[in-house]
């Protein structure tokens, strides 16, 4: 292999593929980017032995070939090497990738080509148009909702149909927190099948880190989801699964009959509760919700931190006198919302709680509160000594 190529060319190609490979762990070819000279681009590619990336950038070819190298460090150099014409060519006699530019000479070790596997080609004819932005959007609405143990069943990202319908639902729980995104998309409902399918969650965080700020192509078979890019110049696969998903139609139902709700300004309560963990602490992490005729009291307090108390103009409906929320975990909810104001619905004081906003929609996050017990720190005890 020989070839010529600007770095700013293939630079952003190798980062993508290197950020996929394992860092340590895994045999060597797992850790390898795999180059290809052949009809006037380079291909590169990279795989961690189930999700794959592949991108094909302009070169100069002299000679054929292909070749892998170690993919950390060979995305390192490029990295920090400056703007340029580069020249690669493989040393079949020492096994080396030789990488000149101007007065700069490197020379890389390279692994055996026998090791290399094909990697899945894009499946054009089932390929649908959809937006790159929507779906890094829909990935951080829901992936902070996904569990991180890989024996759960709730590891897993759900897309799939709604019934007697156009609209797709996907979802994502880990037992104290749910999160729900519909939308609608014709050409999409007829792809995903009765069922849909599952990702699991370490993909997700691949694909978001891949996505383009662009439309894109898309399309799955029975084993595989695989992306292209408008140029169609990269693929980014990954496998998808049909495990069982957790049953999680129950407790939306609790929503039919609410007993309150409240809706409020968004940032303010986010200010709020800001403020208010400074005084939580490792064992008193939530913050206390009163509900006072038209006005929200939030207060916190720790044994080591103190006492703060706000309040927050509200619209109320209902029944309910008091509720507990785990204050860092709120404030990560509402931050996926895009809307001024929130609404909060509440089913009991333990129960589930939905949350949505109106410049959101088809998007729900339902979290779990906490038991309210009520501590105090500090009394003043008398004891008498015990007569005989």
């Amino acid at each position: 292999m020989k070839c010529k190529i600007m770095k700013e060319d293939v630079l952003e190609g190798i980062q993508k593929a290197s950020s996929i490979i394992p860092t340590k762990t895994g045999a060597a070819f797992l850790r390898t980017i795999w180059l290809e000279a052949r009809d006037g681009v380079l291909s590169i590619m990279s795989t961690d032995s189930k999700l794959e990336f592949s991108g094909q950038y302009p070169a100069s070819i002299e000679e054929e070939g292909l070749i892998g190298v170690h993919g950390r460090n060979y995305f390192e150099l490029m990295r920090k090497l400056p703007p340029g014409e580069l020249e690669l060519q493989a040393d079949m006699d020492t096994q080396s990738l030789l990488i000149k530019q101007g007065r700069r000479k490197y020379k890389l070790p390279t692994y055996d080509p026998t090791w290399f596997q094909n990697f899945s080609p894009f499946p054009e004819e089932k390929a649908i148009q959809w937006s790159g932005d929507f779906l890094r959007e829909l990935i951080e609405h829901i992936s902070f909702c996904i569990a991180d143990d890989n024996t759960d069943q709730m590891y897993y990202m759900k897309i799939s149909p709604l019934e007697d319908s156009k609209t797709i639902e996907v979802c994502g729980l880990n037992g104290h927190q749910f999160a729900m995104q519909r939308f609608e998309h014709q050409t999409m409902f007829s792809l995903l099948g009765e069922e849909g399918f599952l990702i699991a969650k370490p993909y997700l965080l691949e694909l978001r880190k891949w996505l383009p700020n662009e439309e894109l192509q898309f399309t799955v078979n029975d084993k595989r989801l695989f992306f292209t890019n408008q140029k169609q110049n990269e693929i980014f696969s990954l496998p998808v699964s049909y495990d069982l998903f957790p049953k999680y139609e129950l407790f939306l139902t609790y929503f039919q009959n609410e007993t309150s709700s409240m809706a409020l300004d968004k940032d303010e309560l986010l200010e709020s509760l800001d403020r208010l963990s400074i005084f939580n602490t490792e064992t008193q992490r939530c913050s206390y919700f009163v509900f006072d005729d038209q006005e929200l009291v939030i207060y916190s307090q720790g044994q080591d931190t103190g006492e703060a108390t706000e309040t927050i103009p509200m619209d109320f409906q209902g029944s309910l006198d008091k509720i507990v929320f785990p204050t860092k975990n709120l404030i990560e909810v509402l931050h996926h919302f895009e809307s001024d104001l929130i609404r909060f619905e509440f089913t009991k004081n333990n129960g589930p709680c939905k949350v949505s906003g109106e410049d959101d929609p088809g998007y729900v996050v339902i979290i779990m509160p906490v038991e309210i017990k009520e501590e105090t720190y500090y009394t003043d005890e008398v004891v008498e000594e015990e007569q005989l």
